[in-house]
């Protein structure tokens, strides 16, 4: 029976895929082409064969890249409902292993424990996790009196001013990198996520791994220091930095606005974030020793020297199941996912006003195809 349901679901990802590239192309306009799941002409390219709902939570740094992926992905079937809620990662986690929603986004691969409890959750599969969003961490800043287009912080600095060791605007730590900025003589106040989240342990992940001795708390989900000032979620993180003058946080790149930004630095250069040297960090970096054709996981190379790559990049996960209970969650998922990786919808999230994130490679979408490939119906 699973043989069978897979081979149906096979054919309604293929139609699917099929659709969208129709709709991307316009090719919806007057063609009269029907096969067993008929995209009609007067539909935009959607698949007659999806149909229902799906929710999705978890990493709020993905929240305006999957409303545009939401947004493209119905356009071509407007007979699903997609929903996601940007709880943060951890809870994005947390509801996808308890059945709450039927796929997450996380800033964090999954973790032993968790994949053990994903073969129980995906009726006896595997838990799926692609990077589909692939995003720089921006260090912003609120200093209004600064007229300069970005601050350069080595990743020592950067791990004094969060450990609490620099304490002031104009340290000679700041002052030597930027000869040319006047810094004013103001306490710094760093801003950290109050919530368990992705975000926070990539940025501490890059802290360990370039700033030597100088950051000692690992990485790191929930902030490891106590009595700072926080904010919930990525919203939470701008407003607070927005609300004051000399403070400092990290967030994911398409959220900083007006706030400024620091260029890190990369071996003997400042490196501003910006997709392309977001891209660039992923070329150079090895998958994880863990990974498998199902779990595509980075071990991103957060200590490169390589020039143009901007080292504190955030790459988001879109979990699911290898297996679901029903054809319809099975197919929607797999239908969606497909969008999400598609060249339409990868372009979608790189425009500046959606998310301004970096699309995937051809050859890692071809890896993601395969894993999607493999989504069945338990039987």
């Amino acid at each position: 029976m699973k043989l069978a349901s897979s081979r149906r679901l096979a054919g309604i990802t293929a139609i699917s895929a099929l659709a969208l590239t129709l709709a991307a192309c316009g090719g919806g306009d007057g063609d009269d082409t029907s096969t067993d799941g008929d995209t009609g002409g007067d539909n935009g390219g959607a698949s007659a064969d999806l149909s229902g709902s799906i929710a999705g939570s978890g990493a709020s740094s993905q929240e305006n890249a999957v409303g545009g992926w939401i947004a493209g992905f119905t356009e071509a079937n407007p007979d699903v409902t997609v929903t996601y809620d940007p709880t943060g990662s951890g809870t994005g986690r947390e509801q996808f292993l308890n059945g709450t929603v039927l796929f997450a986004g996380s800033d964090a691969a999954m973790d032993e424990e968790e994949l053990a409890s994903g073969v129980e959750r995906c009726f006896g599969g595997e838990v799926i996790e692609l990077p589909l969003y692939i995003s720089p961490i921006a260090v912003i800043y609120n200093l209004p009196s600064v007229d300069a287009e970005h601050i350069n912080m080595d990743a020592a600095t950067i791990a004094g001013v969060f450990a609490g060791e620099i304490t002031n605007w104009n340290d000679p730590a700041i002052a030597d990198a930027n000869p040319d900025v006047e810094l004013p003589d103001l306490p710094i106040v760093p801003v950290n996520r109050s919530d368990e989240s992705g975000t926070t342990e990539n940025f501490t992940e890059y802290l360990t791994a370039a700033a030597g001795d100088v950051w000692t708390h690992g990485p790191v989900e929930t902030w490891p220091i106590s009595g700072t000032q926080s904010g919930a979620q990525t919203s939470g993180m701008i407003d607070v930095v927005s609300g004051a003058e000399g403070t400092i946080g990290y967030a994911d790149a398409s959220r900083a606005g007006d706030l400024g930004t620091v260029a890190v630095g990369v071996g003997e250069e400042f490196v501003p974030f910006s997709p392309e040297a977001a891209a660039k960090i992923i070329d150079v970096s090895p998958a994880t020793a863990d990974a498998t054709d199902l779990r595509l996981t980075i071990d991103l190379a957060r200590d490169t020297t390589e020039a143009g790559t901007y080292p504190i990049v955030l790459v988001s996960y879109s979990i699911a199941c290898s297996v679901y209970d029903n054809e319809a969650d099975a197919a929607n998922v797999a239908g969606y996912l497909n969008y999400v990786a598609s060249p339409e919808g990868q372009d979608r999230a790189a425009q500046p006003d959606v998310a301004g994130s970096a699309p995937i490679s051809d050859d890692l979408r071809e890896r993601v195809i395969a894993a999607l490939d493999q989504i069945t119906v338990a039987g």
